[in-house]
């Protein structure tokens, strides 16, 4: 057995009996899929990234620390560990659905059809293309579609004017950074969701969604404004032809829907929290898309898909140990900070948002966002905010309202923080600093959204 083969076997393991104690309760399972866990980070621990390492550094001085002060730290720790386990599970699971989206020719096409799209409709739809494609493919659609418009956007393309092409390189990847940022807020799958409604008690995703997508309303009408007011926009050169169909989108969006909608169905089917859902429908989801690529190889296809998940899985796994431990660990230090912190105390020192009210919840969005510009993870963030806030009882501070402004705070530090592995991508294909892209390309953005989106909340909490 390859060691790509046993990691993806102990994250197997992991998923399996997470999944098994968030349904049935059993602590036995989840015990095992603890120490399977820890088998995975001790078989990964050379390969990480300095993040990575950075942050397991962290969470052990953390361990130390609740060992020391904490009243009852084998619980809280167990916790933890269930808490890293279970975003480790999500990833995974979202990640099978990249298996038959890199292979499917419909996002082949429907990537080309929206980079040729006329200048005038190409911010729009390669937003929202890049926030429909970040619920499937998660991080992977920034290195899909940043390829895709390296190669599209050439010399020739842009009628040997280099300030032409270098505009559009600044459009269409801004175009994509925000779209991307996007999915998080209108997707039910997404992480942001899982941490919000997994943290807050009684928080659902239709009392959620209001609020979050309105947000996401501000910030795409928002981009598509700033794009269209800086522009530039150069005279076209030659004949004119026509944009390609879009309707490669639409097939692609009926797809998604129906992906959605699973996931819905096994919510109301087997009365389980949204985050749990998702973590059996997108494999679920996945199986069945591999399987009708392959329905002519016979069995419904469902023999070749199950051979090539295992071929693939050690593939597709290998690389997202950096994102699986990241986002694990931020996850475990989240909920380590929670058990730490005296809600008493903090309530008595944290007085002065009484005075603010419902202003809280935008102080909370731009502290989510600020943070990230220092390198703490927007997941850490969310999670200590997201189990504090509710327990403070301010007036006007809704749950629905917390949420959604910790989910747009995450967003938006998606789109400007240097040290997110979004804009790391991003600076890679372009080889533009991602100082540079999160500030100076992005900051008028910034600048004009953030205001807009403090009316918003404002606004939904009165």
């Amino acid at each position: 057995m390859t060691k790509a083969r046993f990691q993806a076997s102990l994250l197997g393991i992991v998923t399996l009996t997470t999944l098994w104690h968030l349904v049935a309760g059993n602590a036995v399972v989840q015990a095992a899929g603890v120490l399977a866990l820890g088998s995975y980070l001790l078989s990964v621990r050379h390969g990480l990234s300095v993040m990575a390492r950075g942050l397991l550094g962290v969470a052990t001085l953390l361990t130390l620390l609740v060992l020391w002060r904490a009243d009852a730290p084998g619980l809280l720790l167990f916790e933890a560990a269930g808490r890293f386990a279970f975003f480790v599970t999500f990833i995974v699971a979202l990640s099978l659905l990249r298996l038959p989206a890199y292979r499917s020719r419909l996002v082949r096409r429907c990537g080309q059809s929206m980079l040729l799209q006329p200048p005038s409709r190409r911010y729009p739809i390669l937003s929202l293309g890049a926030a429909l494609f970040g619920i499937i493919l998660n991080i992977g659609v920034l290195n899909l579609f940043a390829s895709m418009i390296e190669k599209s956007n050439t010399l020739v393309a842009a009628q040997g004017r280099t300030w032409v092409q270098q505009a559009r390189q600044r459009r269409m990847m801004l175009a994509l950074l925000r779209g991307f940022s996007l999915a998080p807020l209108i997707s039910p799958m997404g992480i942001g969701v899982a941490v919000v409604l997994s943290t807050i008690p009684g928080l659902t995703w239709p009392e959620l969604a209001p609020y979050v997508l309105g947000a996401a309303l501000v910030i795409f009408l928002s981009g598509w404004a700033i794009d269209h007011l800086t522009g530039p926009h150069p005279a076209v050169q030659g004949d004119r032809r026509s944009p390609p169909s879009l309707r490669p989108l639409a097939h692609f969006c009926l797809l998604l829907t129906a992906i959605v909608m699973l996931v819905f169905v096994f919510s109301w089917g087997l009365e389980v929290r949204l985050p749990i859902a998702a973590l059996m429908g997108a494999p679920t989801a996945a199986f069945v898309w591999l399987a009708w690529q392959r329905r002519r190889l016979g069995w419904g296809g469902t023999v070749a898909a199950a051979h090539s998940l295992h071929r693939q899985l050690p593939w597709l796994l290998a690389p997202a140990g950096n994102e699986l431990v990241v986002l694990g660990s931020a996850g475990y230090l989240g909920h380590l900070c929670v058990g730490l912190v005296d809600t008493a105390s903090l309530a008595t020192a944290l007085t002065l948002l009484d005075s603010l009210g419902g202003f809280t919840v935008v102080i909370a969005m731009l502290l989510v966002m600020g943070l990230a510009q220092v390198g703490i993870n927007p997941i850490v963030t969310v999670t200590l905010l997201a189990g504090l806030l509710p327990q403070l009882n301010i007036a006007g501070l809704s749950s629905p309202l917390i949420g959604a402004s910790l989910m747009v705070g995450w967003a938006l530090a998606l789109m400007s923080s240097p040290m997110t592995a979004s804009m790391l991508i991003l600076s890679r294909f372009t080889g533009i600093p991602s100082t540079r892209i999160g500030y100076r390309w992005n900051g008028i953005f910034l600048c004009a959204s953030i205001p807009l989106l403090a009316v918003w909340f404002l606004l939904a909490g009165w």
